[in-house]
């Protein structure tokens, strides 16, 4: 499970302000790519603390913080809210007042929770693909069905018209059959969709 699509979210705590950013990575290279591009933007920032879920690979930084109080808390927001393929980065702007460590872990952990509540958990699922030729008459017929009950991939037109579309229910083929009047899709591989959770 991870967010659609990069999402961010600033809070300030105690005159300082963090910045979360949260991103869908596929990999640890992806993970350093995302941390030196905000590096760069937040290039005046007093610390830019992160942390990475992908598959077995986990790994957080404090960036200067007192140990454990930054990027161990960042992981752990991540890895309660069942996320894997996600870098989680944390932006301080120093305020002028000492958190403590209790403080630190507090609103790294807060900045995190409230930038995932502001996106959108995904996940992958792996769906059959399907194939279905029609004449474009029959297709006329059965398009608002396909468009409300499968996963539509492409519509090919040519002499007739064809549906390639994923399915998360089997039991729609027969509803496909009865459209149709007894054609029935042919099962082209699979594909990987992302739902939302």
């Amino acid at each position: 499970m991870y967010l659609k699509e990069d999402t961010s979210n600033t809070i300030v705590i105690e005159k300082s302000r963090f910045i979360c950013y949260i991103r869908h990575v596929r990999n640890e290279e992806e993970y350093r790519s995302y941390l030196n591009e905000i590096r760069k933007l937040h290039y005046d920032a007093s610390h830019v603390c992160s942390a990475l879920i992908c598959g077995n690979i986990r790994r957080s930084s404090d960036d200067g913080e007192p140990s454990g109080t930054a990027g161990a808390p960042i992981l752990s927001v991540l890895d309660k809210n069942g996320l894997d393929q996600t870098c989680a980065l944390v932006v301080r702007y120093f305020g002028g007042i000492k958190l403590g460590a209790g403080g630190l872990i507090r609103a790294y952990s807060s900045a995190v929770s409230e930038c995932i509540r502001k996106g959108t958990l995904v996940e992958d699922q792996i769906l059959p693909k399907y194939r279905l030729d029609l004449t474009y008459e029959m297709s006329n017929r059965i398009d608002h069905y396909m468009r409300n009950n499968t996963i539509i991939i492409d519509r090919i037109y040519d002499i007739g018209m064809a549906y390639i579309f994923a399915l998360d229910d089997q039991n729609k083929i027969e509803t496909i059959k009865e459209f149709t009047k007894g054609i029935e899709p042919v099962k082209i591989g699979e594909e990987c969709i992302q739902k939302e959770v």
